[in-house]
């Protein structure tokens, strides 16, 4: 369930860009005490977008535009300028492992994310730009400091708009790896991050989206760094997830900021269980064949008694439609009968009358004629 202050900061993201639209937090720990706990994961859990016509809205939140699904996966999709889709998870996790299969879209300036972020605006990133065909981009920031662009690293991908890769960040207090299709690409260290102060330690929800940097509206370093000006004439531009596999590495019901220092040593994991994880674990719905299975002997016996009973009356039924339905033919038969047979002597009696009413026929030459019989 949704703060106020947080519905009311969802229906400003269509105002912001749509870079902001991903990067963006509701209540900031480190500047209020009053900010609500984070729901927890808790578990492991893969979400398959193969297999649904949508997301369950108590775990993913589209936060900005539409999605669509197919058997191919989720799609991403830029129709058109100011247009940035992208879903979020409505749970967090406290260090754990983030896998997404994923095809990048393609297009200048058009990038397809791939982010972990939190209320203190710790994030973890990968960024496939539409034009770069051959690598991919890692980053973090640590608590929002956008001080220095220098922590960005690219890493070869074998053509990321054709083909799907699985792109992971395995996640803990003290490193944070990056992997391209189980291969490890990039290791950042706690101590590396200016000494822990900008390495994200804080519980994150997930966010997958499109968004063009190329959009006129973004500073010129933006569009440079996107590859270029988006030209919408070439879309649209899909960016499509066939899944994502979550593991959340520690168990509770939800977290909860202890102070305003930013630090995972503050962060209370308050036990209980967790309500994502119990909707996200939920046996699916079972199928008539399952749940007739699932029933007592005695209930099954029962079942196929009554079925057989209501077989019964229905051939009863057809047995009794069909006889009418003969009887009335034989009627409809004998009626068609008569009728011919009353035509037929009419028919008869007409040609006998004529026949004795015919006049003479001459049979000389000198006009004697005969009555012909």
């Amino acid at each position: 369930m949704f703060s106020t202050s947080t519905l009311a900061f969802l229906g400003l993201l269509s105002l912001l860009s749509p870079a902001a639209a991903q990067t963006w937090t509701s209540c900031n720990p480190m500047n209020s005490t009053t900010c609500p706990s984070d729901p927890a994961l808790g578990t492991a859990a893969t979400f398959n977008f193969t297999t649904q016509t949508s997301t369950d809205a108590s775990v993913w939140n589209t936060t900005a535009g539409k999605v669509d699904y197919n058997t191919e996966g989720a799609f991403f999709t830029i129709n058109q300028r100011g247009e940035s889709p992208t879903i979020q998870s409505n749970f967090y996790i406290f260090f754990g492992t983030v896998e997404v299969i994923m095809k990048a879209a393609s297009g200048q300036g058009v990038i397809s994310s791939i982010v972990l972020e939190s209320d203190d605006l710790d994030e973890i990133d990968w960024e496939l730009m539409g034009g770069n065909t051959t690598h991919a981009e890692t980053n973090y920031f640590g608590k929002g400091n956008t001080t220095s662009y220098d922590r960005a690293t690219y890493y070869p991908v074998n053509k990321p708009q054709e083909n799907f890769h699985n792109y992971t960040v395995d996640w803990s207090q003290e490193k944070i790896e990056w992997l391209i299709d189980g291969d490890i690409v990039r290791t950042l260290l706690y101590a590396d991050a200016l000494g822990g102060k900008d390495f994200p330690q804080t519980p994150m929800n997930v966010r997958l989206g499109i968004w063009a940097g190329g959009d006129s509206s973004e500073p010129n370093g933006t569009i440079e760094w996107a590859g270029g000006p988006t030209d919408y004439s070439k879309g649209p531009f899909e960016m499509v997830v066939s899944s994502i596999r979550v593991m959340d590495a520690s168990k509770g019901a939800s977290y909860t900021y202890g102070d305003k220092t930013g630090s995972y040593k503050s962060i209370r994991i308050e036990s209980g269980n967790s309500t994502v994880a119990q909707t996200v674990n939920a046996p699916p719905p079972m199928s008539p064949v399952q749940k007739f299975q699932s029933l007592s002997k005695g209930a099954q016996i029962g079942i196929i008694a009554g079925a057989g009973a209501a077989a019964l009356i229905l051939l009863g039924l057809m047995i009794c439609c069909c006889v009418k339905q003969r009887r009335a033919g034989r009627r409809e038969r004998a009626l068609v009968d008569a009728d011919y047979e009353k035509r037929s002597a009419e028919l008869m009696a007409y040609r006998t009358e004529m026949s004795k009413q015919r006049g003479y026929v001459q049979v000389s030459s000198f006009g004697a004629s005969r009555e012909r019989f």
